[in-house]
């Protein structure tokens, strides 16, 4: 069965950059036909996509995200990282990392979820 656990700084100052892995055991990020995507939640809203690296290591993004979000990922060490620039404290939120065949989920009740990981910026 597939885990996946987020990792990275707990405070962030604004207009720095946050960046997050996710590590996967049970799967390989290469697997066929699966994407991997970092999903946030700011106190109070929902959930809100913001993008996904495919099994081929093809990109997608949220729009309104993407100025300032690169998702990578090392094959070697089983991880994905997400970077998002020139943070504010609207970026404030418990980010996820997820897998799912479907690129774009908006429900926890879809796809493989890692337990999440609390962000907040603040100077």
């Amino acid at each position: 069965q597939v885990q996946l656990v987020e990792s990275g700084p707990g405070l962030v100052k604004p207009s720095q950059t946050l960046s997050l892995t996710c590590a996967v055991s049970g799967d390989s990020i290469t697997s066929d036909s699966y994407y991997w995507m970092w999903i946030r939640q700011p106190p109070g809203r929902g959930l809100e996509w913001m993008g996904a690296i495919k099994s081929s290591g093809d990109t997608d993004y949220n729009p309104f995200f993407k100025p300032r979000t690169t998702i990578s990922r090392d094959t070697s060490k089983n991880h994905f990282t997400l970077q998002l620039r020139s943070v504010t404290p609207e970026d404030t939120a418990v980010y996820y990392c997820v897998r799912d065949r479907r690129m774009i989920i908006t429900s926890k009740t879809l796809g493989s979820w890692g337990p999440g990981t609390q962000v907040t910026v603040s100077s």
